[in-house]
């Protein structure tokens, strides 16, 4: 490996937040950290140690934007000894387009295509490569790898890659690619290591973006995202699957523009807009019993979920696992308790006192299909494949 420690520091950038961790090996971080609000300072820096068993810094900071803060994480660890220590940089990058569908090292050829194809996910690829381009410049010594949020659906089956528009669009690149990659490798190697069976599994990825995966043999062969990450299922605040006449409605009769809509469907919508209160699932709990739209939006949200986990069975032939995982996956009993009412004709059977216990498995012994919770960690998932890299390409 290049550089003068063996460490290897992760970079997951999202619309709004950088979060990052350093690892001695890929499953033990030395420390974690997330500047959060970037859009919306003054920021707020929150790093602890291993297992969060020590705050080592939390304060808000006075910087504006991606660069700043990327630069400001760089200079904390160099000046906190742990610079030296890192040798190797994984990045999650939300989208590869059609040409890189697997992660890969970051090289010019890769920075300057992701330059030009930030229109594919305009929330999320524009800062990933100011902070991969800040972080690079500032650690130049370390070997960079980029981790593909994308790379896991490549093997889904043609049909549920191509939308029925014109073919030729298809070989143009518009098609569905799938989000939340890293998270469903994870599970995925989770389930591998402790014997789960991963024919006929559907995992839930359900946080302030929500999606699910089928997956056949390990494999990836459907999901609910698509050419974006605001199609599939209602999420925080984007939409999820809409009529796209209803788009056409919006900007030919309502006059919004394209950065218009864009804020609509991603910002504005899902649990937000139809509650018109609040993205925040426990907020809604909280308050359903007096408001009627909070009810409601928690009604849509878990008809979305049971609606696709019926269509991913079908795609699947049948089901025997079913994994919820993500910040509302993992630890809203309430939510998980809603969305699987009335599935039991796909063999599910819900515990109910291992589900308000957030134990691991959830589901009752006689059931035919297992329920499980586990927690997902896209950051020690970026960690294995920058190692994996690192000793592929013979560092």
């Amino acid at each position: 490996m290049k550089g003068p420690g063996s460490n290897i520091l992760t970079i997951n950038t999202g619309s709004s937040s950088i979060k990052f961790s350093l690892y001695k090996t890929d499953d033990h971080p030395v420390l974690k950290g997330e500047i959060s609000r970037i859009t919306n300072p003054p920021c707020q820096i929150d790093i602890v140690s291993a297992h969060g068993s020590t705050t080592l810094l939390r304060k808000e900071l006075n910087i504006r934007g991606f660069r700043e803060a990327a630069a400001f994480i760089v200079e904390w660890l160099e000046e906190g000894g742990y610079g030296e220590s890192i040798g190797a940089v994984g990045y999650r990058i939300v989208h590869g387009g059609p040409r890189y569908r697997e992660h890969c090292p970051v090289t010019e050829e890769l920075t300057e295509y992701l330059k030009e194809i930030t229109h594919l996910a305009p929330e999320h690829l524009p800062q990933g490569v100011e902070v991969m381009e800040v972080v690079g410049g500032r650690l130049p010594y370390t070997f960079d790898v980029a981790c593909f949020d994308t790379a896991f659906h490549r093997d889904m089956l043609e049909e549920s890659k191509v939308y029925a528009i014109p073919f030729e669009f298809y070989g143009e690149g518009i098609m569905r690619y799938g989000f939340h990659g890293l998270s469903y490798e994870y599970i995925t190697e989770e389930l591998g290591a402790s014997g789960e069976p991963l024919d006929r599994v559907i995992i839930a990825h359900l946080g302030h973006g929500v999606s699910m995966a089928a997956i056949r043999d390990g494999r990836c062969v459907d999901t609910t995202m698509g050419f974006t990450p605001a199609a599939g299922l209602v999420m925080s605040t984007r939409c999820g699957d809409m009529d796209p006449g209803v788009i056409l409605y919006l900007l030919k009769e309502k006059g919004f523009s394209p950065d218009g809509l864009n804020t609509l469907l991603n910002h504005h919508s899902g649990l937000l807009g139809v509650s018109g209160r609040s993205d925040d699932v426990r907020e809604l709990l909280e308050r359903e019993g007096e408001d009627e739209r909070a009810a409601l939006a928690l009604k849509l949200f878990c008809h979305s979920a049971r609606r696709f986990i019926g269509s991913l069975s079908a795609t699947l032939g049948g089901l025997s696992t079913l994994v919820f995982t993500a910040g509302i996956g993992e630890n809203s009993a309430e939510i998980r308790e809603r969305i699987v009412e009335g599935l039991e004709f796909l063999g599910i059977g819900l515990h109910m006192e291992r589900n308000r216990a957030n134990r691991r498995v959830i589901s009752k012994d006689d059931s035919p299909v297992r329920i499980l919770v586990l927690k997902t960690d896209e950051e020690c998932m970026m960690a294995r494949h920058t190692k994996r890299i690192i000793h592929r390409e013979g560092r």
